[in-house]
Parts: structure tokens; sequence; C-alpha cells
């Protein structure tokens, strides 16, 4: 099995060392990991492509590859330039440094670049661990998703529902905030949202009196619905979510086209 990995925490990040290992053991003795991951930090850039302005892109080794662009750039780059001889089997996304339920989605480069691998028609699978007071001081915070990774990837592989739709499944894995030992299981979960909390801005005055506004995230804690992604990872479950990049409201189309006769 031939997999392409990437992240939006950069190419040094240790959730990427996550994956690599997680990607290694799911390929197999006789597969091949091949990096394509962002040269810097790209938390927060969603789906994000870069098409105004070239990418540049460094071989740091065998099958190892940075790029300077976003994660669905990094795709797009291991698709079209460094696996050009043969596509991928599969797209692993993460590992995540923090999660991406709930609201989080919409904005995570996580998830855009397992999107666009689900819109190049390649299975595709994010990955994120979920930081709280019970992992964030780990020796390995990310132990949760290197110890159960490699076992949820090949369950969804072989089990999950895949699909060849325009918009072709894909799948948002979430790892809880605890210790390995602790996790009590795998459940599939809708995406939740976290109610009275939202992204929101601070302003700051740097010394050279020019205002600057750093971007807040939402209260971690806050009550993101029971069943839902982040309910379940906060309860000790990994969740497993599918999605598709279809952003139609297909329950409001009939209610639509009676609105508009």
């Amino acid at each position: 099995m031939r997999i392409l990995i990437t992240n939006d925490d950069g190419i040094n990040a240790p959730g990427l060392e996550v994956l690599t290992r997680i990607a290694e053991a799911v390929a197999g003795p006789g597969g091949e990991v091949w990096t394509v991951a962002p040269a810097f930090e790209q938390s927060g850039v969603g789906h994000c492509i870069s098409y105004v302005h070239p990418t540049m892109i460094a071989e740091l080794g065998p099958r190892r590859f940075a790029a300077e662009g976003s994660p669905a750039d990094c795709v797009l780059a291991g698709l079209y330039d460094v696996c050009v001889d043969a596509q991928p089997d599969l797209v692993l996304s993460g590992v995540n440094r923090g999660n991406n339920a709930a609201e989080n989605v919409l904005y995570s480069g996580t998830i855009g670049g397992a999107l666009e691998a689900a819109l190049q028609g390649l299975p595709a699978i994010a990955l994120s661990q979920y930081f709280g007071p019970a992992n964030a001081r780990l020796a390995d915070p990310f132990e949760a998703a290197a110890a159960h990774g490699t076992e949820i990837v090949q369950r969804l592989l072989a089990d999950a529902p895949w699909d060849d739709d325009a918009y072709r499944l894909f799948y948002n894995v979430n790892f809880p905030p605890c210790p390995a030992a602790d996790v009590k299981g795998v459940r599939a979960a809708p995406q939740g949202m976290r109610r009275g909390t939202r992204h929101s801005v601070e302003a700051q005055t740097a010394p050279s009196g020019r205002r600057f506004l750093w971007v807040r995230g939402g209260d971690q804690q806050a009550d993101p619905g029971a069943g839902s992604d982040a309910a379940v990872n906060l309860e000790g479950y990994v969740s497993v979510t599918p999605m598709r990049a279809d952003l139609t409201a297909h329950d409001a189309l009939s209610r639509l086209e009676d609105a508009l006769g």
C-alpha cells in the first residue's frame, strides 16, 4: 500500500511523527509512506489553497517533502508532483495537536488536507489528538493516538463504508484527552456544536503603538451536544465522523422550493 501523509502543524511537528508510525504500520513491510507537509505551521487555514502565488517545495529526505503552503496544497503537490508515477491508495492527515471536533472542523487545516484528498477521489482520514488536563502534561501527550491509531485506520479501511460519489466520504477521527490506557473504545458520532462559545479576536497594542488582533478559540469544554464527536471524546471515547465536502442543506431544499414557488 502507498500512503501519502500530511498535516497542518508543520513538517517538524511531533504529531506527524506519530502519524508516520501509524502509516508505516498500515502500509506494511512492502508498503510506502510519502510525506508532504507544510514547511511552517498552517493551523486554522481550513481548505485554503495557494491559488494566486506559487508554492515552493523541497525534498528533505527519502519520500519526505516540505511545501510552503497549506495542507490542501501539500496534497495537491503529493498527487501531481511527488507521486506522479503512482497515486497513493490512502491519504492520512494529522495527527493534529488539539481536537478537530464540533465547530473546529470548519477551521481545520487537518480536515482541509483530508477533504482535498476526497475531492481528488482518494480515501482519506483526518486524525487529531484532543488535549486536556488528563493528557496535556504526559511525557507523550499523543499516546492515545499512538496506541490506538493504527487499529482504527485498519478497521476503517476494512469495514467502514467508502464510496466514489462526486463528493466522496472521508473520515474525521478524534482521540480523547486522556492517557492511552483510559480510552474506553470507539464511537461513531456526528459533528457537534459547542453552544454559547465562538471564535473571536482580542486586540493588543505593540510597543510601536500599532494595534494587532489575535484570534481566540472558543471554550473547548462547552457543551457540544449529547452523543456528538466532542461529547464522546470528553467521555473517553475515540470519535469517528463520516464527512463529505457537500455543504448543501438538503433538509431545507423542499422548504426552499415551496418558498420560491
